[in-house]
């Protein structure tokens, strides 16, 4: 009876299957998504070679390119100077501390929860994480003001590594999977690149920083910014001055900066200025100086930079002297050290996702889904956005971020047509929102991290992130509706989109 069932009702088997093991996770994450890779040439929904082009992608080479930069950054830490660097910026103050775990930002992803697991797995030197409890037993706090300075620090770096991935586009796998879908089902809308997301996102970052800096402040450390923040000269307490002393320390042992070091963030700042510069929309960039146009994108960047990390020698060359240490040629990464960085289950994971979307373009599902929209077409365009956000961001915190924006993208997509909306004005806010996942330890990789400490409680966690949830969904509510529309131009039913609703019908 499965065989014979037509390709809509076969589509929409595969996919409710599909999410029922990405929900349950009763296998890997990785290995249910790929059933959709058997069972579309089994029930003739799509070709085993058609299915397999969805599994390798352009993100997966940007992926690549960016994950060889970070696997140089954490190899030659890097992120652990950048992060103790900050730290030492902030010094012992708790508000300001936190403030400055905010301005994660502007610094690698996860590098101040990098640089924490790193030191607390030290067992033989007392951790960063213990600055502010007491010296004999990790979870005895001299005070409940300790605990609750524990608490915020501890969640404060969660949601800077989630607020901080918004800014750009490679930042989480959500705008990744965003990106690669958009560009597949929209092929001639030629809107959504590196600079246009970072124009969009930033000013919402920022937004989200001093307002989740002021939600955190209160509900943990109270109302007295003066005194958790303040930078007086004034004497110093003796707590204060041991663990700035410790901090100080810890960057000693890193040395001066390392010649592998220079190269990497070098390549990196390269690597984001040449994003940037591609395409940046008000005026020419890098890529018109070529012939064939739509040739080169970000993935064409990152590859390159990231194969340079194999080719480019981790000692600094000595030119005229002959070099008789057999290391002395070895390069800033190798591929072992690329493996153990990849996150291979995240690839098969997004490739099933393009698979599932590819199905219910190709069967006809998505548009059958956009048909049973119409209900909606009374309601403002504004609100129906605000639904479809509300919706994702409580199916998100029980199911992974790839798996609720796989399922969700193509039905979009579809009912976006339907009721003649851009698609970008429901598809960014939704992928934004998606990202929020921050009220439950499943919710995403740097809330399990950070509840794995034991600071932290369940109730702890709920409370805050359904604040920095509200938070994030009336700013990108508001980003959408403001800047949003005059630089994407989402006051009008785009031809790329009308073109793409056609095909679809057809």
């Amino acid at each position: 009876r499965l065989l014979k069932m037509s390709n809509p009702s076969s589509c929409a088997y595969v996919l409710i299957v599909t999410a029922v093991y990405w929900v349950s996770e009763a296998v890997p994450l990785g290995a249910a998504a790929l059933i959709p890779a058997f069972l579309y040439p089994l029930f003739g929904v799509m070709k085993s070679s058609e299915v397999a082009a969805e599994y390798f992608k352009n993100t997966t080479l940007l992926l690549m390119g960016v994950i060889c930069v970070a696997a140089s950054v954490e190899k030659w830490n890097l992120h652990k100077r950048i992060a103790l660097r900050m730290v030492m910026m902030a010094g012992a103050k708790p508000g300001m501390f936190m403030a400055q775990g905010f301005r994660s930002v502007l610094t690698p992803r996860a590098a101040f929860s990098s640089f924490i697991t790193d030191l607390s797995e030290k067992h033989d030197q007392p951790s960063l994480e213990l600055i502010f409890t007491n010296e004999d037993t990790k979870y005895r706090y001299q005070s409940r003001h300790d605990h609750m300075v524990c608490k915020c620090l501890s969640l404060s770096i969660s949601y800077a590594a989630t607020i901080g991935g918004l800014t750009t586009i490679i930042g989480t796998s959500t705008s990744l999977i965003f990106l690669e879908h958009f560009n597949n089902h929209y092929p001639n809308a030629e809107v959504v690149n590196f600079g246009t997301w970072f124009l969009f996102s930033f000013p919402i970052s920022l937004i989200m920083l001093v307002l989740t800096w002021f939600w955190m402040h209160w509900l943990f450390l109270g109302c007295n910014f003066k005194e958790t923040c303040s930078v007086s000269k004034k004497k110093k307490t003796k707590r204060e001055e041991m663990s700035e002393k410790r901090i100080q320390e810890e960057y000693k042992k890193l040395g001066n900066v390392s010649y592998p070091e220079m190269v990497t963030g070098f390549l990196f700042i390269l690597m984001t200025l040449l994003w940037f510069t591609r395409e940046p929309g008000f005026v020419p960039g890098w890529s018109s100086f070529f012939e064939k146009k739509g040739y080169r994108t970000d993935a064409t960047v990152s590859v390159f930079l990231g194969f340079l990390l194999f080719l480019i020698p981790a000692k600094k060359p000595c030119f005229g002297k002959r070099e008789k240490d057999i290391n002395a040629l070895d390069p800033i990464i190798t591929w072992k050290d690329f493996q153990k960085t990849m996150p291979w289950e995240i690839v098969v994971l997004v490739g099933g996702g393009y698979a599932l979307a590819a199905g219910c373009k190709t069967s006809g599902l998505s548009t059958w889904i956009g048909r049973q929209m119409l209900s909606l077409s009374s309601l403002p365009y504004w609100a129906v956005t605000l639904l479809a956000c509300i919706l994702v961001s409580l199916v998100t915190e029980f199911v992974s971020n790839p798996a609720t924006i796989t399922i969700f993208l193509p039905i979009l997509c579809s009912m976006s047509e339907t009721l003649l909306i851009n698609p970008l004005y429901t598809l960014i806010p939704v992928t934004m929102c998606i990202s929020f996942a921050v009220m439950l330890p499943v919710g995403n990789p740097p809330n399990a991290i950070v509840f794995s400490y034991g600071h932290c409680q369940i109730k702890d966690m709920v409370k805050a992130g359904l604040g920095v949830n509200l938070i994030g969904l009336a700013v990108v509510m508001v980003a959408i509706n403001t800047w949003g529309i005059r630089l994407f131009q989402l006051n009008t039913f785009p031809e790329w989109a009308a073109v793409s609703n056609i095909t679809s019908q057809i």
